[in-house]
């Protein structure tokens, strides 16, 4: 934050104000994440966080996140995997250089991915979401950015080709998704589900919801009979119970752009 002082001469003296918590769980997370880097974060890498946190209370979504990770802004992977909000996912296999402090966490397509520790089950059956916000896609078809390890029944699903569903066997599909986006699917009755892509939300009737399956929930892989992978680079997750995509959208979307704007 600059503040600006207009002196009589017409002059301009400018004074770069530090970062000051405004929000406490912004605050524990960019202690947590600059503890895990061993360094502190830019000032204004800090007030993007604290605004993002801010902003997501004041729409009454941030209640809803369950497990989440800014994938971005951190100086180190380790910081770029403390959670957000929830448990802190299992890395398998992602190295240092995997890692963008602007654009976020790449896979592989092949061996690499995070366990988000929450189980697809976790959320109520009719009452839940994913998110994801998709700095570049892979080349691999239907590349998995968020998914559970049980087909059929309950599953739950997004990936770049825009199949998504929400505790339930059959897939809705849109278009895929630009470069730079949120991807997400959020589901708040038994018979709608909510899919989002390139900053436009879809709603699917008759997309009736089953018991979700139990097993975990997993980014950039879907581990199961035909086990699929993802080279996409993620720069956000969310999981937890059903919001307004368009929200987290837009919220999401201004971060990202301000570590982009405030990092080297």
């Amino acid at each position: 934050m600059t503040l600006i002082i207009q002196r009589p001469t017409g002059s301009k003296l400018t004074l770069l104000q530090t970062w000051q918590p405004m929000d406490p769980d912004a605050a524990a997370y960019i202690t947590a994440v600059e503890t895990a880097d061993g360094q502190a974060l830019e000032e204004k890498v800090k007030f993007a966080i604290d605004n993002f946190v801010l902003g997501c209370k004041a729409d009454g979504i941030w209640s809803a996140v369950k497990a989440s990770c800014i994938l971005a802004g951190a100086r180190t992977l380790a910081g770029a995997l403390v959670p957000l909000v929830g448990t802190a996912p299992t890395n398998y296999n992602f190295v240092a250089g995997d890692y963008n402090r602007k654009t976020g966490l790449v896979g592989d397509g092949s061996t690499k991915y995070l366990n988000a520790n929450r189980n697809n089950n976790a959320d109520p059956q009719n009452n839940k979401h994913l998110a994801a916000f998709v700095s570049s896609v892979g080349a691999l078809a239907n590349s998995p950015f968020i998914a559970n390890n049980t087909p059929g029944s309950g599953r739950s699903f997004i990936s770049a080709t825009i199949q998504a569903t929400i505790n339930r066997s059959v897939l809705s599909q849109l278009s895929a998704p630009d470069a730079s986006t949120l991807v997400g699917a959020s589901r708040q009755n038994s018979s709608e589900l909510v899919v989002r892509a390139n900053t436009a939300s879809t709603v699917f009737t008759g997309a009736s919801s089953e018991a979700p399956s139990d097993s975990p929930l997993h980014i950039y892989r879907r581990e199961y009979a035909d086990d699929q992978w993802s080279a996409s680079r993620l720069a956000f997750y969310s999981i937890g119970e059903s919001l307004d995509l368009a929200l987290l959208d837009a919220r999401v979307t201004d971060l990202i752009n301000a570590f982009g704007a405030a990092i080297p």
